[in-house]
This record gives C-alpha cells, sequence and structure tokens, in this order.
C-alpha cells in the first residue's frame, strides 16, 4: 500500500470514530453531540459536547484564538503490540485519541501552539479495577502527553472513584463537569467488561513507564513522517 493510501484510509477511518449522536439539550438550550468511547468531535460552533466517564479519559482541547474545540474519549492508554489497529478499535488507546483530535483541529484552523487542554476521568469507579489501576495510568498517560506536546492544560479533575458527566462548550473553552453515582448500571456494566479484558490480556501487568517510553516513539515516528 502507498503511503497516499495508508492516509486515505487512516482518514476513513477517523471519520469512522467521528461521534453522530445528535440531540437538542434543554439545559443549554443549544444543539448538542453525545460522544461515547473511542469517538471524537471538533467544532467551532455555539454546540455541546457531552460524555459520560468512568475509568476512561476526556480530553477537551482547544485554540482560543479562532474558537475552535474538540473532545475525545478515550479507554486506554496505549497499546501494549507491536502496530495500532485502525478505526475504533484504535481510537480507545489514548495515543491515538490524541493524535486524531489534535489533527483535526489543525485541519479546522487552530494553530498547535495555541492549543490549550482540559481534562477529565479517570476514575477507579469499581473495587476490582484498582488491580489494573487503569484509571490511574490514563490519568498519569493524559498529562504526561500533554506535557510532552507542550500543551498547556488549564483544567483537571482525574482519578478518585466517582464517575463524571462532562460538558463541553467548544466555542467558548466552558466545562461543567457532573459527578455521578458509581451505581450507573450502563456504566458499571461498560467498566465490568473493560476489567474483564484486561484482565484476559494481561495488560494490568504493563509497568505505567512503558506508556511513557511509547510516547516519546510515537513522536519520533511523527518527525520521521511516519503516522502511527
Amino acid at each position: 500500500m502507498t503511503q497516499s493510501s495508508r492516509e486515505r484510509s487512516s482518514q476513513a477511518s477517523d471519520i469512522e470514530c467521528l461521534a453522530t449522536h445528535h440531540y437538542f439539550d434543554r439545559e443549554f438550550n443549544v444543539k448538542a453531540i453525545k460522544l461515547l468511547p473511542n469517538e471524537y468531535y471538533v467544532s467551532n460552533e455555539d454546540m455541546l459536547l457531552t460524555t459520560v466517564l468512568g475509568s476512561c479519559i476526556a480530553a477537551c482541547i482547544r485554540d482560543p484564538v479562532v474558537g475552535v474545540g474538540g473532545m475525545n474519549h478515550f479507554m486506554l492508554p496505549d497499546e501494549s503490540g507491536p502496530s495500532v489497529q485502525t478505526g475504533s478499535a484504535s481510537m480507545r488507546y489514548g495515543a491515538y485519541a490524541m493524535e486524531v483530535l489534535i489533527n483535526a483541529l489543525l485541519m479546522a484552523g487552530a494553530k498547535r501552539e495555541r492549543l490549550e487542554a482540559k481534562v477529565f476521568g479517570g476514575a477507579t469507579v469499581l473495587a476490582d479495577m484498582s488491580v489494573s489501576r487503569i484509571g490511574e495510568r490514563n490519568s498519569e498517560f493524559i498529562l504526561r502527553y500533554l506535557e510532552l506536546e507542550r500543551i498547556r492544560v488549564l483544567a483537571q479533575d482525574l482519578k478518585d472513584k466517582f464517575p463524571r458527566r462532562v460538558n463541553y462548550l467548544p466555542h467558548s473553552g466552558q466545562v461543567m463537569v457532573r459527578r455521578l453515582k458509581s451505581s450507573d448500571s450502563k456504566l458499571q456494566s461498560r467498566e465490568s467488561s473493560l476489567a474483564r479484558n484486561l484482565a484476559k490480556s494481561g495488560k494490568e501487568k504493563a509497568p505505567a513507564i512503558e506508556l511513557f517510553d511509547s510516547l516519546s516513539q510515537i513522536r519520533s515516528n511523527r518527525a520521521k513522517g511516519v503516522r502511527s
């Protein structure tokens, strides 16, 4: 496959991960997009982006000069295997999800040097999630990633044991976070499924330092013109 073919395939996969759940939010009186796990969205309109988080992370990134912002929702810090899959399977991993979001912002007119971030999630919602430390690892990952990318963090609400609903207005950059009860059945089901998959694959044994080594490799690949 040629490089241009790979780029077209990658762009098509990224579009597949674009959030599509549109509705009108009566509380904020604006049109809204609900992000599910492994999705992202970018906009410069007066609208709402919303998602519910357990151990997952949502990064809200914005260029305040042009008023374009976006959000993603990823489940794991990074893949421990030798290659990253395409499409929604890759969007569950933070390294890929962040690249997709940042690239979409740049294509919408943002400048990398002006980007600023607000990050949320990384809770330990279930007792058995404490073994994998996935919420903590996700939280460590996103802060380290933004530090390496020199993207300023304006606000964060990470870790703890409470699920969160994040409401983000990308045009203004305003964020409202609501802490939820851990008894939410849909969220518990999602977290339990993630814990089982981690236990099955053995990812809970991966040391956190490997996440940061992987980030360095991603930056090296990008400098060489290789998309991770």
